[in-house]
């Protein structure tokens, strides 16, 4: 019948066509307990959910008849040109999702052409996960890093990642303690066995003795603070250090204070302290705070390419992710993190030529407006 609408397709089983094709795909080959630790946030979920749904009540302002044939979605990060603006957050555990892990995950950032960030918590060495990626193409890594008790292991870390080529450090911040994460503790979860912590140098058997929970409070010192650990750093390393887990003008003016090279707006994917503000939110504040004085990056609920530009065109420089990594080794390995990529890269280039943007540079605050409950779209 003519002005009936069209039938959408449903994907089949195997039919990948977006990441939340991936995540349910993926989620679906986890186990339960490791399912909730990668999928679950804090307390009452409402930061985790509102990671991803802020992005709704942005919209994108399309240009037409602009030639965009030789769009270019290149952008640089820690000084190396890369495909486009999106790399892999530091998730640890990786595999607890697949038995490649950090190392599959290593090989297709490398091969697609983005970075990557490598977790303290990682299940192989620095060493092994830059010699996987290094055996694909060149890329850059950042190491993440909390605040541990012991400072010599703190230290150890960050010699081992200079003397593998590491570029910079991420100092997660916002973790003095862990969130309430009622499903781990449900769970009584625990790395599973066999999987160790080998950059800390803890193996699989002392591990287990502890929950996760228990296991991080015995090492991270809730003593942190800008005054003692960020001179520290800069003591003993010429690699970068970006704040990771900033989420207000006050922090991002911090970070600027003590010379930080760069912040990564973050609310450690709603797992640490519910209700706080959604990454997409906080990004302005931080930007317009930061008025070019220091690099933005931005991770948290980003599920598609339109999101990699609006974060773009809200202030941030490059874009990262954790779930859909995750999502894809659980679903295919390294094919799985292959697929992903490409899903955010396609999807990113397509908004970028039907927004009229030849080349990252383009996107800004007027590729977007905000809608307004109360009246017609708001330029932002």
């Amino acid at each position: 019948m003519a002005g009936a609408p069209v039938p959408t397709p449903m994907p089949g089983d195997d039919k990948i066509l977006c990441i939340d094709d991936l995540r349910e795909a993926g989620s679906k080959k986890l186990p339960t307990g490791a399912r909730d630790f990668f999928n679950s946030g804090s307390t009452d979920q409402i930061t985790i959910n509102e990671n991803s749904t802020a992005y709704a009540k942005y919209r994108v302002r399309p240009r037409v008849l602009v030639d965009v044939s030789k769009a270019d979605t290149s952008t640089t990060c820690f000084g190396r040109r890369t495909s486009f603006p999106l790399g892999v957050s530091p998730a640890g555990l990786q595999a607890m999702a697949h038995p490649d892990g950090e190392l599959a995950t290593a090989r297709a950032c490398a091969r697609k052409g983005v970075n990557m960030a490598i977790s303290s918590f990682a299940n192989y060495p620095i060493k092994a996960i830059r010699n996987a990626a290094l055996s694909v193409g060149p890329i850059e890594h950042a190491i993440q890093l909390y605040t541990f008790k012991d400072r010599d292991l703190e230290l150890r870390i960050i010699r081992e990642a200079e003397a593998q080529g590491c570029t910079a450090i991420f100092l997660t911040a916002d973790s003095p303690v862990l969130g309430v994460r009622y499903n781990e503790w449900r769970n009584d979860f625990r790395t599973p066995d066999g999987l160790g912590f080998p950059i800390m140098g803890r193996d699989s058997e002392a591990i287990r003795k502890q929950t996760h929970d228990d296991s991080f409070m015995a090492l991270n010192d809730d003593a942190h603070n800008w005054i003692r650990d960020i001179p520290w750093l800069r003591s003993v390393t010429n690699m970068e250090i970006w704040i990771k887990g900033v989420l207000t003008a006050e922090d991002t003016l911090k970070a600027i204070e003590m010379g930080c090279d760069g912040i990564l707006v973050s609310n450690h994917g709603g797992r640490q302290l519910d209700g706080v503000p959604a990454t997409i939110d906080a990004l302005p504040e931080c930007a317009e705070a930061a008025n070019g004085r220091i690099r933005i990056h931005v991770d948290g609920g980003v599920r598609s390419g339109t999101d990699i530009f609006k974060a773009m065109a809200l202030g941030a420089e490059y874009v990262w992710v954790g779930r859909p990594a995750i999502w894809g080794l659980a679903y295919n390995g390294e094919e799985g993190v292959d697929l992903m990529l490409d899903i955010l890269y396609n999807e990113f280039k397509r908004c970028m030529q039907l927004t009229g943007c030849n080349s990252v540079k383009d996107i800004t605050k007027a590729c977007l407006g905000v809608v307004r409950p109360d009246g017609p779209l708001a330029r932002l």
